[in-house]
């Protein structure tokens, strides 16, 4: 994904591994729940951005930081 990246490509991926995601450049929450229950842009922007929502993918990555900061 860094080869295509650098090679001046864009990716979109539908992802939710959290090393993913927090690699990421820029992040689309899609929600509040799966199915019929979704669908809705709940945030977008950095996934440090995303990490500040009140979200479920919000919340996993403000816990997944909060993870790597305490080693």
């Amino acid at each position: 994904m860094k080869e295509l990246v650098e090679a001046g490509n864009s990716l979109l991926i539908v992802e939710h591994n959290l090393d993913v995601i927090a690699s990421s450049d820029y992040v689309i929450d899609i929600g509040p729940k799966a199915g019929k229950y979704g669908g809705n842009i709940m945030g977008m922007g950095t996934p440090l951005e995303i990490a500040k929502l009140d979200t479920k993918t919000g919340n996993a990555l403000r816990e997944y930081f909060e993870t790597i900061k305490k080693g």
